[in-house]
């Protein structure tokens, strides 16, 4: 049935492992220039010494993990330099994600920082920068106070699970307690994924939003609003606005008319002037209020998957690309039609590049967890030291044994929608080891696409004939082999990895005022790429998904509503009458039991 033994394909991953790539990128500290390659100072210096380098435009890259500054040359889109932060997650009680929006804020200023020192050092002149793109995680969400400019909670993060019994309860309020009512609308089933049921658990829960709220003080905003208010003068004049990607994700939009849909606002009960202004993907927004690059236009902004659609440049209906980050978030280009998916993918803006210019829609498959799982590896159960010895440790055994992992950590989101599913980790023996978790983990990424991937090609009519892919976990060779061999078709990596912070640079150097970027497809730099192709047949392929399917299925229904707790977040034994009973009953009889000891003194 398998077309390698065991040991066969352990041999060959060590080979894979040690390929080196067609194209090295600048994490593997080479880049290529032209058809010459030098090292980064040499490539650098030689970028200097070029009397007409070019405009430049800087892209702000704020991910649920990190935040990164890059810089971008307009004319031939080569990466010149950036920095990275990393950014912590607080998970206050089991199922709650949050972020700290001053960290996040003060994460870019460092960035932005410490590019333009790098730039400095390599004797480029910031004043070549033209503008500011702003890509960023999408859903999660904040309050702020604009007389103070201080946030009035934690961030809520897309992963966060703390509204399962508020969905629950607005589905008693939907006929038939249908999730996917307001699909025709926003594209979007009723979910704890998206921003209106975040900020509905803030009205509901925190005080201090509720008295910003009643004295016109509080606004709400995914992040990229909270980045742009904040560096465009913040409490003093910032620009209170997000683009129709950012909108489109929180239930509050209506995709047709891109507006803010009154009736939605109503149903979840939101103050309609607590949004920003729902802007164009490439326009300039307002400028920059501090630091060395005040004065430079924010111009573009794109929530991080429309961006690395844009970034991989899929302008063509049917073009798709997979970003695997934190998430794994496969988008496939509909044109100017919006898609309504029968098989659990979501329908969003992908881009408008232009307040003139007519808004593009894509079709989307939101997988919650992939390179979150690797950290979980790493931070959680410690059995690696760092998210580059998962790599290591699945080549040495090539193989997970029939060990299959359902990382279902935030419930599942495409194609099931389930927040009731929880992680699990089955077809355990006496022989398993933390090698064989390694690659089941791995070989979760890759069946969560093929899921997500099977429901899309059965929207659009038409399977794809290879897939485009970008992140992080990119840079993992085994993992983009595993992909291929499950997709059993081509899996093509860009050399240069970072299209997120790419598509943002595009959108904001071709915004009208600014104009040193083109996006006419003669005019757009081709780009280098790696090419992984299917290496198992397709039985072998067929036999573990549907292996992992069954997984999955084990994976349901571990919880239903969000657990009673009491107020330091831990669940309370009174939360169970029969619980209690016995509990306070006992205290009775020791109580009575002492009283009558005492008596007999």
């Amino acid at each position: 049935m398998f077309s390698i033994t065991c040991s066969e394909r352990v041999l060959w991953w060590r080979k894979i492992l040690q390929k080196k790539p067609a194209q090295i990128t600048l994490q593997s500290k080479v880049t290529t220039v032209g058809s010459t390659v030098r090292q980064p100072r040499e490539r650098y210096m030689a970028a200097s010494d070029r009397i007409t380098l070019g405009p430049l435009v800087g892209a702000i890259d704020q991910g649920t993990s990190s935040t990164r500054f890059l810089v971008f040359n307009a004319k031939t889109a080569e990466l010149l330099s950036h920095h990275q932060v990393e950014i912590k997650q607080k998970f206050p009680k089991e199922g709650w994600v949050e972020q700290d929006p001053k960290e996040i804020l003060q994460s870019v200023y460092e960035c932005l920082e410490k590019t333009c020192e790098k730039l400095g050092q390599l004797s480029i002149n910031i004043c070549n920068i033209k503008a500011i793109g702003v890509s960023n995680q999408r859903e999660t969400t904040v309050v702020w106070d604009k007389t103070t400019g201080e946030p009035l909670y934690n961030a809520i993060v897309w992963l966060d699970l703390r509204t399962q019994s508020t969905v629950e309860r607005l589905l008693k309020r939907i006929p038939g307690n249908d999730k996917n009512f307001f699909k025709c609308r926003t594209g979007l089933p009723l979910s704890t994924y998206f921003s209106a049921v975040k900020l509905r658990w803030l009205l509901d829960n925190v005080e201090d939003i509720q008295k910003a709220v009643a004295e016109g003080r509080a606004m709400f905003g995914t992040i990229d609003t909270w980045l742009i208010w904040s560096i465009t003068g913040g409490k003093n004049g910032g620009v209170h606005c997000t683009d129709v990607t950012n909108a489109s994700r929180t239930m509050l939009f209506n995709i047709h008319t891109l507006e803010w849909d009154s009736e939605l606002c109503t149903f979840f009960d939101i103050p309609k002037d607590l949004l920003p202004k729902v802007r164009s993907s490439s326009e300039i927004y307002g400028l920059m209020k501090s630091g060395e690059l005040t004065g430079i236009p924010i111009s573009g902004c794109l929530g991080d998957q429309s961006a690395a659609l844009v970034g991989q440049m899929c302008f063509r209906d049917g073009q798709a690309k997979n970003t695997y980050g934190t998430g794994c978030f496969l988008l496939c280009n509909t044109g100017q039609k919006s898609v309504l998916s029968e098989h659990g993918l979501l329908t969003t803006v992908a881009y408008k590049l232009g307040r003139d210019k007519p808004a593009f829609y894509a079709l989307e498959g939101s997988v919650a967890i992939a390179g979150a799982v690797v950290r979980w590896l790493r931070d959680n159960l410690g059995i690696v030291k760092s998210t580059e010895e998962v790599e290591r440790l699945a080549s040495e055994v090539g193989t997970s044994y029939g060990c299959y992992f359902v990382p279902a950590f935030s419930g599942l989101y495409a194609p099931y929608w389930e927040p009731s599913a929880r992680g699990i980790i089955c077809g355990l023996t006496q022989f398993t080891n933390r090698s064989h978790i390694a690659f089941a983990a791995l070989e979760a990424v890759c069946f969560q696409t093929r899921e997500i991937l099977d429901a899309m090609n059965k929207d659009c009519g038409i399977p794809l004939s290879q897939l485009q892919v970008d992140g992080g976990m990119t840079s993992n060779k085994i993992l983009m082999q595993l992909q291929a061999d499950i997709l059993c078709i081509p899996v093509i990596k860009p050399s240069m990895p970072e299209t997120t912070a790419l598509g943002a640079a595009m959108a904001a150097g071709a915004a009208e005022g600014v104009g040193v970027w083109s996006l006419d497809p003669e005019n757009l730099t081709a780009v280098t790429s790696e090419r992984f192709e299917p290496q198992i047949n397709p039985e072998e392929s067929e036999f573990r998904y549907a292996r992992w399917k069954k997984a999955v299925l084990k994976a349901m229904d571990w919880e239903i509503s969000e657990p009673s707790s009491n107020g330091n977040g831990g669940n309370s034994m009174f939360c169970s009458l029969p619980l209690g009973f016995y509990v306070v009953g006992s205290m009775l009889m020791l109580i009575g039991a002492k009283y009558i000891s005492g008596t007999n003194k």
